[in-house]
């Protein structure tokens, strides 16, 4: 669906976070019916069956990467979620990051999205240091695009570099191997510290097949790399199990015998769970879906922060970004958003809405600079439409002013957490915190919008450019052309702002409701609020 079908005055901001539900629930679906079919046929269970028999009873399940793949490998079909499953939820206790190839999706076979995707997994797991589980149950890589999944820095190698590197800082990792692992993967299971295998599955880096084409050895697939053989003859499997439930249950004592699952039996829960000023469903009426209607910050935040938990800092200097400290769930917390009201400065006058300029850079950056002198967590809310441009915005030293901000994000070191409710263009994207700056996490409202520009500014752009050309004698291009390109370019614009777009690309980590905002960055600020692993030189696990 491209913004155009989706962006008619009469749809409203509710209307399309439904439909956005929607296509959650088909995408879950994975490969549909004839793929969990052909899994129960060979007696193993759906990903996402095995990872609620793994969670505990009632855990919550943090998705990422639920749209990842989406639309973007058409010709192969519906690679629904890039073939595999990834989150965080509670086992015995502790959260896990928790990665499961989907076998119904094209056998579970790599795409270059889901290396991303799991790549992306595994940087969360690490900076959050989160004990990570791995459900494995695939092809190896999807062969016809293996020049875009194998030797890159985002690629299918990465993913094993990390298991070492994960390992070595000291976060458990166990693998459970549940059907297919073959080739480059068989590596995976191998660099982590303990390894369950399911009684028919298979472990090898060539397959039968393969290996009769490349040293014409005849050999069947248990005997090669067999659940039994690697529990017997190998040694590779710590544990081989009959079933996926027998495995799953394993995989829970095992967890269990972390010292942190002590540690949360004896925490206390405290039932008095602070409550927002506002009602979270009142943030329907604050944003609109076109992302036109103006809105002021602070009823943002008042839907989603603790109630009167809020000292906002130098509430009267740069108005077009409110800075505010707060407490979440409990959690001290800083939080830099845009303003999308228009303001009146007594220095600059009138002040647009969800632009930077150079005094709300400057307080930006200072506030970003004094959470991270004290050891605040900041969360960032984007509705940006970019920097203030224009004569008056240069001689202000806009540039220097973004330039400090960016500078500031950039080298924090306390977790970040982003939250993009509506536009999120230029390099405003990169001084609100997008992904290239290093957010643990990164979500998106279905109302958010990502681009270099908006698609009218755009599409003007690059009419200008070629009517110029055009005007220096370049007659091959008529003003129809012209116009046609212009309409081209918005089109296109249009259909690549859509969040969806920029959530298959792995731009975020998921697209949330609105109204379950603050229970989101609860649960989130409850994952970054874990202290890093500290790197240091050794090898980490290594199977003998």
């Amino acid at each position: 669906m491209s913004r155009t079908s989706t962006s008619s005055s009469s749809e409203s901001l509710r209307d399309q976070c439904a439909a956005i539900l929607k296509e959650e629930a088909v995408l879950r679906e994975g490969g549909g019916k004839a793929g969990h079919e052909r899994q129960r046929k060979m007696g193993r269970l759906p990903a996402r069956e095995r990872i609620g028999l793994l969670l505990d009873k009632d855990a919550q399940f943090f998705e990422i990467g639920l749209w990842a793949a989406y639309k973007m490998y058409e010709q192969w079909g519906n690679i629904a979620a890039a073939g595999a499953v990834a989150g965080i939820g509670n086992v015995a206790g502790i959260p896990c990051m928790i990665i499961a190839n989907d076998a119904t999706v094209k056998a579970g076979a790599f795409f270059p999205q889901t290396a991303k995707k799991l790549i992306r997994a595994q940087r969360i797991a690490f900076e959050c240091a989160l004990p990570i589980v791995y459900l494995v149950d695939s092809a190896g890589v999807f062969l016809p695009m293996q020049d875009e999944i194998f030797p890159d820095e985002d690629d299918f190698g990465r993913i094993f570099r990390n298991n070492s590197v994960i390992s070595a800082a000291g976060i458990p990792q166990f693998t459970a191997i549940m059907g297919n692992c073959v080739a480059g993967g068989a590596y995976l299971p191998v660099l982590c510290d303990k390894i369950l295998m399911t009684k028919g599955s298979g472990l090898y880096l060539a397959g039968p097949s393969l290996v009769k084409a490349a040293i014409g050895q005849i050999v069947d697939a248990e005997e090669l790399g067999g659940a039994q053989m690697h529990a017997e003859i190998s040694g590779t499997v710590d544990f081989y199990e009959k079933d996926d439930a027998s495995c799953l249950n394993r995989l829970r004592s095992l967890i269990a015998l972390l010292p942190e699952a002590e540690t949360t039996k004896a925490a206390k829960i405290d039932k008095k769970m602070p409550k927002p000023a506002k009602n979270p469903d009142a943030l329907y009426e604050i944003v609109s879906l076109d992302g036109q209607k103006q809105y002021e910050a602070r009823d943002l935040l008042a839907s989603i922060v603790d109630a009167n938990s809020v000292d906002e800092y130098k509430a009267d200097y740069g108005k077009t970004i409110v800075t505010v400290y707060a407490r979440l769930g409990g959690h001290a917390v800083g939080i830099v958003a845009n303003q999308r009201l228009q303001v009146r400065t007594k220095k600059e006058g009138i002040q647009m809405g969800g632009v930077i300029y150079s005094d709300s850079a400057n307080k930006a950056a200072r506030f970003v600079m004094d959470c991270n002198q004290t050891g605040l967590p900041i969360i960032f809310f984007q509705d940006v439409t970019g920097f203030m441009v224009g004569r008056d915005a240069e001689q202000s030293g806009i540039i220097r002013s973004g330039a400090k901000l960016v500078n500031a994000v950039s080298n924090s070191i306390v977790p970040k957490i982003t939250v993009v409710v509506g536009g999120s263009f230029g390099a405003g994207n990169y001084a609100m915190c997008g992904k290239a700056y290093d957010p643990r996490f990164i979500v998106a409202w279905p109302s958010a919008r990502y681009a270099v520009m908006g698609a009218a500014q755009a599409s003007d752009t690059v009419f200008a450019i070629l009517a110029r050309a055009r005007e220096r004698g370049d007659r091959k291009a008529t003003h129809e052309d012209l116009e046609e390109l212009r309409a081209k370019v918005k089109q296109n614009y249009e259909e690549q702002t859509d969040i969806r777009y920029g959530a298959a690309r792995g731009w975020v980590d998921a697209i949330i409701q609105p109204h379950q905002t603050r229970d989101v960055l609860i649960q989130l600020l409850r994952y970054v609020s874990r202290p890093m692993p500290k790197a240091r030189f050794h090898t980490g696990v290594i199977q003998v």
